[in-house]
């Protein structure tokens, strides 16, 4: 089920001085609306997830869907970038070490991912 709703609960905020007079305006504390998306299975009393978004409101509920869901993809990737292919492995000193090792890596991962998809 996906929703519009104007999210609440958010204290104001003031804008400092330098935004004011920057041509910023005051924010009057109102926020944008947002898509609601619940998982509510038929079987059960309330929803069992729920997600908001700020996409475009023509996005398609699939598309809402899938993207909700990608969550679990992602973490499972960094799990195996950490644990599987050393990401969190790296004891240099510089930023230039850890921006070779973060690439190395990253181009592993590739691999692995390009082979795992590959139809033999």
């Amino acid at each position: 089920m996906a929703l519009r709703v104007r999210p609440a609960g958010v204290r104001a905020r003031r804008l400092t001085q330098a935004a004011a007079t920057a041509g910023h305006g005051h924010w009057d504390g109102v926020l944008p609306d947002a898509t609601m998306l619940a998982e509510w299975p038929q079987d059960a009393l309330q929803p069992t997830g729920c997600w908001l978004t700020s996409l475009p409101t023509a996005t398609p509920p699939a598309e809402l869907v899938r993207l909700a869901k990608i969550r679990w993809r992602i973490e499972h990737d960094y799990r195996e970038l950490k644990h599987g292919l050393g990401l969190d492995h790296f004891e240099g000193r510089s930023w230039a070490g850890w921006h070779h090792h973060v690439t190395l890596v990253t181009a592993a991962h590739v691999f692995l991912t390009e082979q795992r998809t590959r139809s033999w």
